[in-house]
């Protein structure tokens, strides 16, 4: 006789994001679901049984902005990574991915391209993993309904300033970066003729108009590409300081104005605004909701520029696009997500190993370093303790961290602990504190820009449809992530 249960967590803090309280609870899963939580069930009926001894639940983390594969090759990226994410309590882990420099390495249709990462991609994620594709060209816009209908993709992407800059700077040679054909271009005119082939999208396919988004990356290449001159012509600002005046948050408050006037020209009305850094890029993109009610934005921010400014001890190992900033903005953009205006927090996170972050002939030169870091790993514990301390309820962080971008990205069967949802769940010690230490991180990055920071909401436990994929320090078992292919239910 099989039992009517698989696993029973007993004595469980539950965290739901759509309530008020934390209740302590008892778990059931059934088939890698959710099948029953309430304050006593009979542990006799279950296969396994185990006392989270009071500590919190949170649902499993979706992670909505991730790169994996970006500097090392897809193939290693998600064996390493995905067990970073599920170290940090990530279960859900949603990559940004374009063809080009970087990345693939080379250019084409994603009808040859994305199956090739899917192919990649399976069997190595510790964690379910869907992707965010950017279209880079004609070509790849007129896949966009393809894409949807095939492959379960339902979400794009825009990088503003690829058209007068390269991942880590100035670059002349647009084509080359890109992979792209002569005859194309990457430009204002290209992100409106994106923007046409997600409304045709919506017109394809109505039953999907919820999850079909586009996701901006708000900076303006020419704005860049005079103040880095100016910046480096003066010598007066280094480090990080010097990157944030250089790539100026004005820059991004003008990208975000022009993103939000192209999405009403053509009828794109589910955008993204990506990792907004700045008081600026916050104010422009409250006033573009006010200018356009229609459009249904959503906005972003990443707990590194939640967490550190640019004087942080670890200089140019947090650079990252867009940068770093002040310590006023950091307060700016807390303001702002308390008062209920930022729709999710991610980690952004793309490991870039230290031997290729920093020019090995003048480490502290921002302007040679390479942009981005990891920081999937220390999302929950990193929220958990900045957001304590401002009041920030522990149900809010879990709307946060999982139902807000779950929803968002067409994911139904994930967000919530209840019955019907996948049975992703964190069991988190929400008073145990460590120091973050590169060194024990699954990363393969070697360094992290937190390092040194003092977290209290220590992720003990990862499950992942209700199997264990962390424990207290260990990656359990082999990778059992799936392909997410959109909208997804339970």
């Amino acid at each position: 006789m099989s039992q009517k249960f698989d696993l029973v967590i007993r004595n469980v803090r539950v965290v739901r994001p759509n309530a008020q309280d934390v209740p302590l609870q008892q778990i059931a899963v059934k088939d890698g679901l959710f099948t029953l939580i309430a304050p006593e069930i009979d542990v006799s009926a279950a296969a396994v049984v185990t006392d989270a001894c009071g500590m919190l639940g949170f649902p499993g983390l979706v992670d909505a902005h991730m790169h994996t594969g970006i500097y090392s090759p897809l193939a290693e990226d998600a064996v390493s990574e995905s067990r970073a994410a599920a170290q940090g309590g990530v279960t859900s882990s949603l990559n940004y991915m374009r063809s080009g420099q970087y990345y693939l390495n080379k250019g084409g249709a994603y009808a040859e391209l994305f199956p090739e990462i899917l192919e990649v991609s399976k069997g190595r994620f510790h964690v379910d993993y869907a992707y965010h594709l950017a279209p880079m060209d004609a070509r790849q816009i007129g896949e966009i309904d393809m894409l949807i209908e095939k492959y379960g993709v339902t979400s794009f992407k825009i990088f503003m300033f690829y058209g007068g800059y390269g991942l880590h700077g100035a670059s002349g040679h647009q084509h080359e970066f890109l992979m792209i054909g002569p005859d194309e271009k990457y430009d204002i005119a290209h992100f409106e003729f994106v923007m046409r082939g997600i409304k045709r999208a919506w017109e394809k396919f109505p039953q999907h108009r919820p999850y079909i988004s586009l996701s901006m990356h708000c900076e303006t290449a020419e704005i860049m590409a005079a103040y880095t001159r100016i910046v480096q012509s003066e010598g007066r600002l280094s480090g990080l300081r010097a990157y944030s005046a250089a790539r100026p948050p004005h820059s991004e408050g003008l990208a975000i104005v022009i993103a939000s006037y192209l999405a009403q020209e053509t009828e794109c009305l589910n955008i993204n605004l990506l990792h907004l850094s700045s008081r600026k890029a916050v104010q422009a993109a409250l006033a573009m909701q006010s200018v356009f009610p229609q459009i249904n934005f959503r906005r972003e921010v990443t707990i590194a520029h939640l967490c550190i400014d640019y004087d942080v001890k670890t200089g140019v190992l947090a650079k990252v696009n867009p940068p770093i900033r002040s310590r006023e903005d950091v307060e700016y953009l807390w303001e702002t997500l308390l008062d209920g205006k930022i729709d999710w927090v991610c980690s952004d996170h793309a490991c870039c190993r230290h031997e290729l972050k920093t020019d090995g002939r003048d480490a502290d030169n921002v302007f040679l370093a390479k942009s981005g870091f990891g920081g999937t790993e220390y999302l929950l514990s990193a929220l958990i303790t900045e957001g304590r301390r401002r009041g920030l309820s522990y149900n809010r962080m879990a709307q946060l961290t999982s139902w807000n971008p779950a929803q968002r990205f067409g994911l139904a069967g994930k967000g919530d602990i209840a019955p019907g949802f996948d049975a992703d769940l964190v069991l988190v010690d929400p008073e145990r504190s460590f120091v973050v230490r590169a060194k024990e991180s699954e990363s393969r990055q070697g360094y992290t820009p937190f390092e040194g920071l003092e977290l209290t909401g220590k992720v003990c436990t990862t499950y992942l449809r209700g199997q264990c994929i962390y424990d207290r320090g260990q990656i359990m078992g082999e990778p059992i992530g799936k392909y997410l292919h959109r909208p997804y239910t339970a």
